[in-house]
């Protein structure tokens, strides 16, 4: 059985509570009870050092476990420094210090997002007496040289890593185990919705609810999708919408349900294919082939555009999202037992800024019903 551990933001939190504790006791705390708040539980987090800096500053560090999870943060060091303020209304201001990269398509601020932001609030809150204030300052001392093994600059995340999570857990997303989890929800969420939101990662999960689709109609997949659109289909959902990275979806296009790059890729070769369709000359379709990155590709394509007053953009990733359609349907197809009546597949592809690129025919339906 695989084990579970808990995400970057839930370490970031406890050494921030252990360094609170220290200014108002003056003792090091072991052990630091986080409410994780998404689910509704405790973790006891140990704390791996305590240090007064001053009178009104403290650190402390914790180290990161998150379970049985491939993760790169695997035993990395968090460190929290908070201090006492005086200034300002806010009673707790979250700051972003070496190692927590920065949004470049949302004026530097710290990749700190909302539930990472929400569980600090709410556990450093609940601390502070009458008029306290505090800054908390988050620190990865290891953050900005394994974020270049991320695709967090493909995000606009650079010089370091993200507080990025809707939950406390964090979960092995490459395990049979994680498989499971992850049909039983899409059994739960499929007996009460005919319409459900494929998203293989917290960014299409985010995205998607700031749309406004009904987070319970979200179901994260990871990289599992073509037996949960199979499960999807035997349970009797009506109609999926593939709600995703345009680097990690395209590859439907080209056949490949298991997403997890070390099983297959083909980016490149379905971009190659399609602009080639399209009817790109022969060296655009090279420098396409050749992009190191989808989203290199992207940029390409955009230019090429820009410099001509095409629409290549739109037409190849029309075309990629109209065989996503189709290539999900077939597969859905060749497992179902459903005769005619299998589930409807529509697409939606982003870029690296939660842009979106291109909607499907059925997609675009769809976005319209769920929105």
């Amino acid at each position: 059985m695989s084990r579970s551990g808990y995400t970057l933001p839930v370490f970031a939190c406890a050494a921030a509570v252990a360094a609170l504790h220290w200014l108002h006791d003056r003792q090091p705390l072991t052990l630091a009870s986080i409410d994780l708040i998404e689910p509704n539980q405790i973790a006891e987090i140990p704390i791996e050092q305590v240090a007064g800096l001053s009178e009104n500053t403290a650190l402390a560090i914790t180290r990161s476990d998150p379970g049985d999870n491939l993760d790169l943060t695997k035993d990395t060091p968090i460190w929290a420094l908070v201090e006492w303020r005086e200034e300002g209304e806010e009673a707790v201001i979250i700051q972003g210090g070496e190692g927590i990269g920065r949004q470049a398509n949302a004026d530097d601020q710290p990749a700190i997002y909302a539930y990472a932001r929400r569980l600090l609030q709410e556990n450093l809150q609940r601390m502070l007496a009458g008029k306290e204030k505090i800054t908390v300052t988050i620190i990865l001392p290891q953050g900005r040289s394994l974020a270049v093994r991320t695709s967090n600059s493909a995000f606009g995340v650079v010089e370091g890593l993200s507080l990025l999570g809707t939950t406390g857990i964090s979960q092995p997303l490459s395990t049979p185990d994680q498989l499971a989890a992850f049909r039983a929800e899409l059994q739960n969420k499929a007996s009460r919705f005919e319409s459900l939101v494929f998203c293989i990662g917290e960014n299409g999960l985010d995205l998607a609810r700031k749309l406004g689709i009904n987070p319970e109609q979200l179901v994260k997949t990871a990289n599992w999708l073509g037996p949960m659109l199979v499960e999807a289909d035997v349970l009797g959902v009506k109609e999926i919408l593939l709600f995703g990275y345009h680097g990690k979806l395209m590859k439907l296009a080209g056949g490949i349900f298991h997403t997890h790059h070390h099983l297959a890729d083909g980016r490149r070769e379905i971009l190659a294919a399609h602009c080639a369709i399209a009817g790109l000359k022969s060296p655009d379709i090279q420098a396409i082939f050749d992009s190191p990155t989808a989203e290199a590709a992207l940029k390409y394509l955009r230019s090429l555009d820009a410099s001509t007053g095409s629409d290549w953009v739109n037409q190849v990733y029309s075309a990629i999202a109209q065989t996503i359609d189709a290539r999900s349907q077939e597969y859905i197809q060749s497992h179902s037992q459903r005769g005619t009546e299998v589930t409807v597949c529509g697409s939606v592809l982003f870029d690296r800024d939660r842009k979106i690129i291109v909607k499907s025919e059925t997609g675009g339906l769809l976005v319209g019903k769920l929105c």
